[in-house]
């Protein structure tokens, strides 16, 4: 079972009140998550409060950007994050899970299942040739990535997918600055800009510092990206 109080407590520490719905789906989440990490690699955090912090409240430190979206997609989502607690938290968006693992896309669609979450689909395939389908190429309000990439690599794999006016979501770690500066220029050149910098610090045994990057899209994404081997 989850710990309900500390997570509850620490939504709260970032301005997000959980019910009791939310929570019992959360719980029912790291069960699956935990059973299925026994048969593939999905996460090394195991400790209960490390969970809950680095995997759920983490996450959830993207919501507050999610305001008036309809869409959503999660790059690179791995065992989820974030884009399945942002579903739970956001009933009434359409999110996409895409994974290049098929694995990973098999034990998405049982979560998917067993937690009774409606407008989620998992796909399995890789961003930068998916970012060339014109059934996903800038069809979406807001995509989000955590942890897949320096910051110039995921610009170009992630910005392709989301419309004029939409919004990329990076969640990186505590030295963000210097990925920033190196990718200014292909941010520039896939019709985007950044737009804020947000200093997260998370509380378990220690303190976590990890920024959430905003950048809009101002203008199509040149036909040429993503490619399929960025340098």
């Amino acid at each position: 079972m989850i710990n309900k109080e500390f997570f509850y407590d620490s939504a709260k520490e970032i301005g997000i009140e959980l019910n009791d719905e939310q929570i019992d789906k959360f719980d029912e989440y790291k069960s699956l998550l935990l059973e299925w990490n026994e048969k593939i690699n999905l996460t090394a955090i195991l400790t209960e409060n490390d969970f809950i912090i680095k995997h759920f409240v983490d996450s959830l430190t993207c919501l507050k950007y999610l305001s008036n979206k309809n869409t959503l997609l999660d790059i690179g989502t791995g065992a989820g994050f974030p884009g399945v607690p942002l579903k739970i938290m956001r009933d009434d968006i359409n999110v996409t899970l895409l994974d290049s693992l098929n694995k990973r896309i098999i034990y998405l669609q049982d979560v998917i299942d067993k937690l009774k979450l409606n407008r989620i689909t998992a796909i399995h395939g890789r961003a930068e040739e998916f970012g060339k389908n014109k059934d996903y190429r800038e069809k979406f309000d807001v995509v989000t990535a955590r942890a897949v990439a320096n910051m110039r690599v995921l610009a170009e794999y992630s910005l392709p997918f989301v419309k004029v006016g939409g919004t990329f979501i990076a969640m990186k770690g505590s030295n963000v600055d210097e990925e920033l500066e190196e990718a200014r220029e292909i941010i520039k050149k896939l019709g985007a800009e950044i737009n804020s910098i947000e200093k997260v610090t998370l509380h378990t045994d220690e303190e976590i510092l990890h920024h959430v990057v905003e950048i809009k899209k101002v203008r199509n994404t040149p036909i040429e990206f993503p490619r399929r081997i960025v340098k």
